[in-house]
């Protein structure tokens, strides 16, 4: 997963009059207009640091390309240069951070100090200093999102039109530092708070879980609920995470439990015991919440009138408005057949629903499989991180990819033992290999690891087949976070057939699949749309504190849930919508996920039947367009919500006929 640091315009120090008259003298008619965009742009950005009026009207004027064919070599003479600053310095960063990210040894204060180190965090500065990014912005200018739909198949046009993204914003004056600090800060909180699951007790003084198992919050205590549906004894164990959930979610955790082993801990009277007597240790009260506020202050740094963090996130990064993704997450969760699935839920596990019942795993074709068994299977396959690496080839050819193409894109990957749960580092020029971490115990992988861990194998191929095979560096990537997701979805997908396991192509099991696809959404438009409102509650309170945060979050959850979830669940007031540790580490990202489905689906529904791999590299081609060109180049449809509802409304009108 990535976050993208936006920087806020600046109020320009041209006055209109220079800028007029610059534009009234350019004496070629035919680039007027190109010329006007990037002397607008440029005025708006300039300083009086960068010189007096005379002088902006020099550099415009002599920094001008007229000629179309010179226009193009420098463009590539510019991406390649960005393309060695963005590679270098990203593998700079991979290095600083090795160690709080990759489980070799213990952490030290200064692996600490040097992960909240960026090595790019004044680029974009320098690049205003030295007049390169005014170079930049004057002939390759931004230009609106509607401009960027029309463009078509002309991938030069797309090319252009994303270096013009580049230097489109500058940091505001006296601002040094970006929001990496706080980015690092909350990335160490998470990737370190573990719950010692063998030392929780229940209200018998009985221990649920083995000795040994330590989760991650939330992506292994949410996993470990998925794990227990239909075994022996999987009820208990998942009310217990949801009671260390909601004890998360409100701090009341015990400060001294998190990511330690020497407490015994009941979850639902809050009680704790050393050496089987009671003890009284202090909750964590809002240090969650003061991570998220870090976050906010760092980010509010860079607004500008009319425009704060959510609506870069959206308008700039995502490229589709905040409006249309809150109406499209409030759409579906008001979904009336969403009901008609709780009620499935209901009659297969024989009891009426709960509130981790939002991650509801019954419908996969996994489920009915022993998970122990499969833990085995995994385990054997890879003990290690080395071993799943050299897997790796085997794993394209097992979906499709000639031995020629699995060897390519494989040879471009490399595998590290996380310490957190996992993620999917790309790389950011070709030479680089794209970082697959993957958290892998001495006893070797656990299913549910594996389960991420070919997730996150799916960001690489994306990454790499959009990187290197890419016709121009500035289309690199994919047009959002969102739609990474929906191709790592693609591949998690086939974990089963990775293993040898899959198969199930009947009528049953599609429609098994369309529930589970919709279950799934509704689960994660909800926490998505809980982190938007959170952010604009913060907007609204800027000068907010952390326990005001705290209250305001666990406000809003139970506000969320009883519009959208307590009609289907029957239960009020749960705040289970709020655990996600995105909220603290990824800014306004949770939302990536709820597109990333919907995406997901509609490839699903356009690759059925084709080539996987000749369609998946083809698509992965497209590189770095908007939204909606993407998809429609993905698919030819746009993207939406409604196959997958029209889908789901047919599978729940032949379960009730």
């Amino acid at each position: 997963m990535s976050v993208l640091l936006c920087f806020a315009l600046s109020a320009g120090a041209v006055s209109p009059e220079t800028v007029g008259s610059l534009i009234d003298d350019f004496d070629n008619p035919s680039l007027r207009d190109d010329f006007a965009r990037g002397v607008r742009q440029v005025a708006g950005q300039w300083r009086d640091s960068d010189g007096d009026d005379e002088e902006f009207r020099r550099f415009c004027y002599n920094s001008f390309i007229t000629d179309s064919e010179e226009k193009r070599h420098v463009f590539e003479r510019i991406s390649s240069y960005l393309e060695s600053v963005y590679g270098y310095s990203t593998d700079m960063a991979v290095r600083l951070q090795w160690y709080t990210t990759v489980d070799e040894g213990p952490e030290y204060e200064i692996d600490r100090m040097f992960t909240a180190y960026d090595p790019g965090r004044h680029l974009k500065d320098d690049m205003f200093r030295n007049k390169t990014a005014f170079y930049v912005g004057l002939n390759f200018p931004e230009i609106p999102l509607e401009e960027k739909n029309a463009l078509g198949g002309d991938r030069l046009a797309w090319a252009y039109a994303r270096l013009g993204d580049v230097f489109a914003l500058r940091n505001p004056e006296g601002t040094g530092e970006t929001a990496s600090d706080a980015y690092a800060r909350g990335e160490i909180y998470i990737s370190s708070y573990n719950i010692y699951m063998g030392r929780l007790v229940d209200e018998r003084g009985l221990k649920l879980f083995p000795e040994d198992m330590v989760l991650l919050s939330h992506w292994n205590l949410r996993d470990e609920i998925k794990s227990n549906y239909g075994r022996t004894g999987g009820l208990e164990k998942q009310r217990m995470v949801l009671q260390v959930m909601n004890r998360i979610v409100s701090q009341e955790i015990p400060q001294a439990v998190i990511n330690c082993p020497l407490y015994e801990w009941n979850p639902y009277s809050n009680e704790t015991f050393l050496d089987g007597k009671p003890v009284r240790l202090e909750p964590e009260g809002a240090e969650r919440y003061r991570r998220v506020l870090d976050n906010f202050h760092e980010l509010r740094r860079y607004d500008k009138p009319g425009e704060n963090a959510i609506d870069r996130h959206f308008n700039r990064d995502m490229e589709i408005s905040e409006a249309e993704v809150v109406a499209l997450l409030t759409g579906y969760l008001a979904t009336p057949e969403l009901k008609e699935v709780g009620n499935i839920i209901t009659r297969r596990t024989g009891r009426p629903l709960e509130a981790f019942d939002i991650w509801y795993d019954g419908f996969k074709a996994r489920s009915n499989l022993d998970e122990d068994t499969l833990s085995e299977i995994t385990r054997a396959r890879y003990p290690d991180a080395q071993a799943l690496e050299e897997d790796l080839p085997n794993i394209l050819l097992t979906l499709g990819f000639t031995p020629d193409r699995a060897q390519y894109i494989a040879a471009r990957i490399a595998v590290d033992d996380a310490r957190g749960s996992g993620h999917a580092l790309g790389a950011a020029r070709r030479g680089s290999r794209s970082r697959l971490r993957t958290r892998i115990p001495d006893s070797g992988m656990d299913y549910k690891g594996y389960n991420i861990a070919v997730h996150e194998f799916g960001h690489n191929v994306e990454q790499t087949v959009s990187l290197y095979d890419i016709d121009y560096y500035m289309l690199s990537g994919v047009p959002n976070t969102a739609f990474t997701e929906a191709l790592a979805f693609v591949f998690q997908k086939r974990d089963l057939d990775i293993l040898g396991m899959g198969g199930g192509g009947d009528e049953q099991s599609r429609a098994l699949d369309i529930l589970d696809k919709a279950w799934s959404l509704y689960e994660i438009c909800g926490v998505s749309l809980v982190d938007i409102r959170m952010w604009q509650w913060l907007y609204a309170n800027p000068d907010a504190t952390a326990e005001e945060l705290k209250q305001e979050v666990m406000r809003i959850a139970r506000q969320v849930w009883n519009d959208y979830y307590a009609p289907v669940f029957g239960t009020r007031d749960e705040t289970i919508l709020a655990v996600y540790s995105h909220m603290i580490n990824y800014p306004l990202y949770l939302s990536a996920y709820a597109f990333g489905q919907i995406i997901e689906f509609q490839l699903e529904n356009y690759l059925e039947g084709r080539d996987f791999a000749a369609e998946v590299e083809r698509i992965f081609r497209q590189g770095r367009l908007t939204p909606s060109a993407w998809m429609l180049g993905a698919t030819g449809q746009p993207l939406s919500v409604e196959p997958l509802t029209a889908t789901l409304r047919k599978v729940v009108t032949a379960n009730r006929d």
